[in-house]
């Protein structure tokens, strides 16, 4: 056997241990002696060819050819869709006396949110107080108006007069009754605490107050935000010279990192006209149906696929030497040399082929079963 080790070769001679005992051993089988021979490796000046003095221990398998679409994966971020998120307004300027739902809570709608004690009620109920008795008198003031006119006792200006004071007053009245029923007030029961309901179904996602805490009517900080998470954007950073395999309308393969083999579908929902100046990406958003399984926040991977289809090859996966986070195919080059060649793969396919994005073409010989070669080239 011999060994190339740098510029030196080294030569071993093994005698046969059979021939010398052959007397001794006379009739009696010898299991090494039937088995086949230790291949050998000598390496080349290459440190990725080497020379294996029995080749045919290792067979071959043709890489097969492959159609695939081009495929652009980028990073992304679960965002809540804007059109969905909608804020709970307090109508009402008071102190937060209980809260009964907070951030990250799924609620439904007219669900009970918090209560604030507010002086506005006061204010509106005695404004009501007031129209009511208002209308009541000019109701009673149409009435006698209405009787001395039939009498002839007054002109038809001041029933007409009359008339219009009734109409004002009661319409005050409709006014401060509808106040009462925004605040979410009892008019026959009146009380201090107006009651903040949620006016959609969702989750909470945002949340700026907490108990004893102040909140102003109609004005921000919004009490709570209320997401309807059934739909989610999906924000993804797509470089300038990739934005040509990505159009609006088409679908993209969504992988949450938390859950890498479940597959979603995302449609393409605007490509923001603006790019960054800095590391010259734009933003791609899609519009994806959440399974329920989408978080506010996680990072997922979107995959887009170009229209027209690549040809690439297809090895057996075992023909893949996975090494130093790199991969390598051994490739014959002539009768019992072998080069290592580095390749990159893509998915694994039916029948357990790997797809090999470049380093070889289909019709290529590969070594079927890379590790096996690769472990007597290491003894």
């Amino acid at each position: 056997m011999k060994l190339r080790l740098g510029g030196l070769v080294v030569v071993a001679t093994v005698l046969p241990l059979s021939l010398l005992l052959a007397g001794c051993n006379e009739g009696k089988a010898d299991p090494k002696a039937e088995a086949p021979p230790a291949a050998s490796v000598l390496a080349d000046l290459d440190s990725n060819n080497f020379k294996v003095d029995h080749p045919e221990q290792f067979p071959l398998a043709t890489a097969v050819e492959y159609k695939a679409a081009p495929a652009l994966n980028v990073t992304g971020v679960v965002q809540p869709d804007i059109a969905r998120a909608v804020p709970v307004i307090s109508l009402a300027t008071g102190r937060v006396v209980e809260i009964k739902a907070r951030l990250g809570d799924t609620v439904t709608k007219g669900q009970l949110l918090l209560r604030v004690r507010s002086n506005d009620v006061a204010g509106a109920y005695q404004t009501y107080m007031k129209a009511e008795n208002d209308e009541r008198l000019s109701r009673l003031q149409l009435e006698r108006a209405q009787i001395l006119y039939d009498k002839g006792a007054i002109a038809k200006g001041a029933l007409e007069q009359a008339e219009s004071a009734e109409g004002d007053t009661k319409a005050d009245l409709n006014a401060a009754t509808e106040q009462l029923k925004l605040l979410g007030i009892d008019k026959e029961h009146p009380s201090g605490i107006v009651d903040i309901t949620a006016p959609i179904a969702g989750v909470i996602t945002d949340q700026q107050i907490t108990n004893a805490g102040g909140v102003q009517g109609l004005s921000g900080p919004n009490p709570f935000t209320i997401s309807d998470l059934s739909y989610v954007w999906i924000i993804c950073d797509v470089y300038e010279n990739d934005l040509d395999a990505v159009r609006v309308g088409e679908f993209a393969d969504i992988r949450l990192n938390a859950r890498p083999n479940q597959v979603l579908k995302g449609r393409i929902d605007n490509i923001l006209p603006v790019l960054d100046p800095t590391i010259r990406t734009t933003k791609v958003r899609l519009e994806v149906p959440n399974p329920g399984q989408m978080r506010v926040g996680m990072f997922v991977t979107a995959t887009f696929y170009g229209k027209q289809a690549e040809t690439r090859a297809a090895v057996p996966a075992t023909a893949i030497l996975h090494l130093h986070d790199r991969e390598w195919v051994y490739a014959p080059i002539s009768a019992g040399h072998f080069k290592r060649m580095e390749v990159v793969t893509g998915n694994m396919l039916p029948g357990n082929l790997q797809e090999v994005v470049s380093g070889i073409k289909p019709g290529d010989r590969v070594v079927s079963n890379a590790l096996a070669l690769q472990n007597t080239v290491e003894q």
